[in-house]
């Protein structure tokens, strides 16, 4: 099973993030494919942080994402050496939270090809952290890939928003919610009845199809 198999109703961003993948491993290829720094954007639900979790797994997956090696489960666990989940229950990301991730960012991967790292909320980034954050996606370091987070590209500086490889999330169907829901063991009445509820929302769907209390 593919680490992009959770992601409902995106083909067009997985399309773009195998592309990046192949491009990627490719030592001899000209394209133009893989990037050092990318934004993914969409409305809560969508399955952004999702998308981006995924894709630093699979680019520290020697086979592209397989979803079952010791490489994918541990980086979508968020506990493999070469990737960072960057999450926060605050208001802000200060300047100092980035200024040490930055310096971490920089080490040497451990077991892949990158250092992969991903900020799930970027628009809460202060503008000292974020103009600190712009200044190592301008001078990016060999081996460091930036994923970022956030509702809409004009959450982000204009200036990191210039450098980074936009891709935007949509809201997943209500029927493709309810399937996913049905192949995770919900019963068909249950995951239709959550899905709609939800409005294409998928954790809250999964929520209510789940917790007798919702």
């Amino acid at each position: 099973m593919s680490v992009f198999s959770t992601l409902i109703d995106q083909e067009q961003v997985i399309e773009t993030l195998h592309g990046a993948i192949s491009a990627s491993k490719d030592n001899n290829s000209k394209s133009q494919a893989m990037t050092h720094a990318w934004l993914f954007t969409g409305p809560p639900g969508s399955g952004r942080s999702n998308a981006a979790v995924a894709f630093a797994a699979a680019l520290v997956c020697e086979k592209g994402g397989c979803g079952s090696c010791s490489n994918c489960q541990s980086a979508l666990a968020g506990v493999h050496s070469d990737v960072e989940l960057v999450k926060t229950e605050g208001l802000s990301i200060k300047i100092d939270e980035i200024r040490e991730l930055i310096t971490r960012a920089a080490w040497s991967p451990a077991v892949g090809r990158y250092r992969v790292v991903v900020i799930e909320d970027a628009d809460r980034l202060t503008e000292s952290a974020a103009n600190a954050l712009l200044k190592a996606i301008e001078e990016p370091g060999a081996h460091t890939v930036w994923l970022l987070c956030a509702p809409t590209a004009t959450d982000v500086l204009p200036t990191i928003r210039s450098r980074v490889r936009t891709l935007i999330l949509r809201t997943p169907s209500t029927k493709s919610v309810a399937a996913l829901l049905t192949k995770e063991g919900i019963s068909e009445k249950m995951a239709d009845f959550a899905a709609r509820a939800a409005q294409g929302h998928i954790g809250r769907a999964r929520y209510l199809a789940k917790s007798a209390e919702a």
